[in-house]
């Protein structure tokens, strides 16, 4: 696990983009990650061509215990392209439907790329476990020639929403950066 001096853990500020570090271990900051996980079927992934044009699709996912998401979309999708061209995305997971002052955010950026032929069933079985529908998913159904693909999406950095603090007479969204190995390491705990 990477050690952090003390020293470099701030409260959220307006210096620091209003992120904290404080509690980047904190078991209650990586259960309520975990939690949005769980119960939260669809996220908004966020991608970007290489000219810099930017798109944005909601999806229904799965994960795996690495904290690496999983989707499938056709090849010819506008943010399958983007993957293609950058392989680089942003993914929010959130519970909609909640009071305004009771929105709890997920936040990940990293990377994403097609999911290599040979995982095809491994991540068919973690829907059909997360999302069952009438007739199981098939790997084939994500290889050629069918139009659709497994996609994977790899964290570099993870945050939660954090409070809201008062600032000049405003209420300010915060984050918590969470740590990486930290949540995957409670994960594989369990």
């Amino acid at each position: 696990m990477l050690f952090v001096p003390a020293k470099m853990m701030e409260p959220a500020a307006l210096g620091n983009a209003w992120t904290s570090t404080l509690e980047s271990r904190s078991p209650e900051a990586i259960a309520q990650a975990r939690r949005l996980l769980d119960v939260t079927r669809y996220c908004s992934l966020s991608t970007c061509s290489s000219a810099g044009e930017p798109w944005a699709s909601p999806l229904l996912f799965a994960y795996d215990r690495r904290w690496q998401i999983y989707w499938s979309s056709a090849v010819v999708a506008q943010h399958s392209q983007n993957i293609y061209q950058t392989g680089k995305a942003a993914i929010a997971i959130y519970a909609s439907g909640v009071p305004q002052a009771a929105v709890e955010g997920l936040y990940l950026s990293g990377s994403a790329q097609e999911l290599e032929r040979d995982r095809a069933a491994e991540v068919a079985a973690l829907f059909d476990q997360r999302s069952p529908r009438p007739t199981p998913r098939s790997p084939k159904d994500y290889q050629d020639p069918s139009p659709r693909r497994f996609y994977q999406f790899s964290p570099e950095a993870v945050w939660i929403t954090g409070d809201r603090l008062l600032y000049q007479d405003q209420l300010i969204d915060t984050k918590i950066r969470l740590d990486l190995e930290s949540l995957i390491a409670a994960f594989e705990a369990e």
